[in-house]
């Protein structure tokens, strides 16, 4: 089916306004076919026309560069905590919450369906499916993205390696200093569900069933979760694969202060002999221009640098990084760097929501708070870079290879657009699209989700599939599967103990780094307080 867009404005990042028009667009197939008054004669008879009525806006549609959808089903269930503690809950690899297929598909859809609704139009999935990626449950995910009609590209995040080589301090500060009881000790020491050779036959699958899946709108990524989480030998298998294939490898680093800490002399941890994440990374071979270096809160100099030269993307996600404490990324100094910044929801529990316009709106107020200088904040046009060219980039659409270009109004790039009207709340009046485009926007405005070339959501509801069915049956069958949730909630709150001391423990070590925005955890204040 085509599209023709009339009398709108278009989004044009070279202009001074951010925009051009109004004119015309035309959408055929997958792609822009045409932009400009020739639009019109260029449309075929059967044309679906959508009149702009001049003050109606055609954006790329966003870009989420980081996801992890297993837990769309849980926002708002935990309190904040640091991501040590935080992760007993939100991911247990209790075989009794193995989900069904059908779990598996109404999840992703529960984040597909907002995404959609509020303009997002490609998604990276780095899918946790806890205790093991069993085939029929990676189907059901990437079948509920074919359906929902979003763009995404999906890895599977999983642990290959025991707790015990992952967190630093445990031999200095010793089990019985952790409070640990033969419980906790078994969870510490306890293998990961899956070996290596079963992970890898599991992205044989993703590769082999989904690849290019949906006429291209689908395709597999790899993923190493974090370097501490994984031997070498499967980080650089993973590694091939994602050279073999160019696609992106996701991996997890420097999140948190604890993860820094895993540098440290006294850490306890050899393999990485005083280097941070980042370094150990560059110097197994293993950092490119195809990884995702996700978060990227607690890098020094140093690592910015080998950021840089390997010419990987950072995928900033603030919401996340609020929520759970890890601080505050230093934006400025990556953007001095060169280095390519993206966005990223994170997950439904740590943002609590799956709407890309709230990341955009904190990535533009948070870094405020880390330098008196205003001139060095971040400016609207910058995150809006970070949303469409980073977010490309992240994907590996963004020109480099032989995937189509996200991210841009331009000829022969994917048809992935979100219409917005600027006769909404948020902008009137209207003073400046790229201000209120980060700081007004909400997802409220959208009129229109395209994504290659095709109309998946009009009017505020997802029309690629019966939305109030699919909300209806995952609100039953969460009701069901709540009383296990909580029996995984109870054992994760006798083992909090034990991982919030190696968090308290990092807390109070010199690392070396400023704070990044966050006081560490009982730092004692010049009255005696405890901060």
């Amino acid at each position: 089916m085509s599209v023709l867009f009339t009398d709108v404005l278009l989004w044009a990042p070279e202009e001074p306004s951010g925009m051009t028009g109004p004119t015309d667009l035309l959408v055929t197939g997958t792609t822009i076919a045409v932009v400009g008054p020739t639009a019109r004669a260029a449309a075929p008879a059967d044309v679906r026309v959508v009149d702009g009525r001049g003050h109606h806006i055609v954006l790329p549609g966003l870009v989420n560069a980081h996801f992890h959808s297993p837990a769309n089903h849980l926002k708002g269930a935990f309190p904040s905590r640091p991501l040590e503690t935080f992760m007993l809950y939100e991911s247990p690899s209790d075989p009794a919450l193995t989900p069904t297929p059908r779990e598996a598909y109404l999840r992703t859809m529960l984040g597909a369906l907002e995404m959609l609704r509020t303009g997002t139009t490609s998604v990276q999935d780095d899918a946790f499916l806890m205790p093991t990626p069993d085939p029929e449950v990676i189907d059901a995910v990437m079948q509920a993205y074919a359906d929902s009609g979003i763009r995404a590209s999906v890895a599977l995040d999983q642990p290959e390696l025991p707790d015990v080589e992952k967190l630093p301090f445990l031999d200095d500060i010793g089990l019985d200093g952790l409070g640990a009881d033969e419980a906790t000790t078994r969870a510490l020491h306890a293998p990961a569900a899956a070996s290596a050779a079963d992970l890898l036959d599991a992205y044989d699958h993703l590769f082999r069933t989904w690849h290019g899946a949906a006429d291209g709108r689908l395709t597999a990524a790899v993923s190493i979760s974090a370097p501490q989480r994984v031997s070498p030998e499967y980080f650089g298998a993973l590694d091939d694969l994602s050279r073999t294939h160019d696609v992106p490898l996701f991996a997890h680093m420097l999140e948190t202060r604890t993860q820094r800490a895993l540098s440290h002399p006294s850490s306890g941890q050899p393999r990485f002999a005083g280097r941070s994440l980042v370094r150990y990374t560059a110097d197994l071979g293993l950092l490119s221009d195809r990884v995702n270096v996700i978060h990227a809160v607690w890098v020094d100099d140093d690592d910015l640098d080998l950021i840089a030269a390997a010419d990987a993307v950072v995928a900033h996600n603030p919401v996340s990084n609020l929520r759970l404490g890890s601080g505050v990324m230093p934006f400025r100094a990556m953007r001095d760097r060169g280095i390519r910044v993206a966005l990223g929801v994170d997950e439904a529990i740590c943002d609590d929501t799956v709407n890309t316009w709230g990341v955009v709106k904190q990535a533009g107020l948070i870094h405020t708070v880390t330098g008196d200088d205003p001139d060095r904040w971040p400016r609207p046009a910058e995150v809006l870079e970070a949303l469409w060219d980073g977010g490309a980039a992240a994907m590996r659409r963004d020109g480099r290879t032989a995937l189509g270009t996200v991210g841009r109004i331009a000829v022969g790039a994917e048809a992935d657009l979100a219409l917005l009207d600027l006769h909404a709340p948020a902008f009137t009046p209207f003073n400046d699209l790229r201000g209120q485009l980060v700081y007004c926007e909400s997802g409220t405005s959208v009129r229109m989700t395209v994504v290659a070339g095709t109309v998946v959501a009009e009017g505020g509801r997802v029309t690629s599939v019966d939305e109030d069915a699919l909300l209806a049956e995952a609100r039953e069958l969460h009701a069901a599967r709540r009383p296990a949730l909580e029996r995984t909630w109870a054992d994760a709150d006798r083992l909090r103990p034990a991982y919030a001391a190696v968090v308290r423990r990092a807390a109070t070590t010199d690392l070396g780094l400023p704070d990044r925005g966050i006081a560490p955890a009982h730092r004692t204040t010049t009255n005696g307080m405890t901060a």
